[in-house]
């Protein structure tokens, strides 16, 4: 059964949309069909925005919402620092190994975006 803020943040997704100045990072998981195009903004190497659109399954969904409200204020060096166990505490459910690309398709993204 899914924590019942994963499935919220799946209904109501929070920091949608775009940054109009910025280029995304398109991210894909193609085992399952989920999708995401992920804008950080950065500024003197410190994160100051970042929106996405994402076509999602529950996990990848509220993932990348997570991240897109976590990172914000954080230096580019510390959002390179984070991993697959800060990603999974975050989320605070147990993940299947099959469902594990799903909850990393965000943080994978966005630290593609900032390279």
């Amino acid at each position: 059964m899914y924590r019942e803020e994963i499935l919220d943040l799946y209904r109501k997704p929070v920091n949608v949309g775009v940054i109009e100045d910025v280029k995304p990072a398109s991210g894909e998981n193609a085992s399952c069909g989920d999708s995401t195009e992920i804008y950080v903004k950065t500024v003197d190497g410190e994160i100051k925005d970042v929106k996405h659109q994402s076509d999602a399954c529950a996990i990848a969904t509220a993932s990348i919402c997570i991240l897109s409200s976590k990172i914000q204020g954080m230096s580019v060096e510390e959002l390179r620092d984070l991993d697959k166990e800060w990603m999974l505490d975050q989320l605070g459910v147990e993940i299947s190994p099959m469902r594990l690309k799903c909850a990393l398709l965000g943080l994978n993204t966005v630290q593609d975006a900032i390279e």
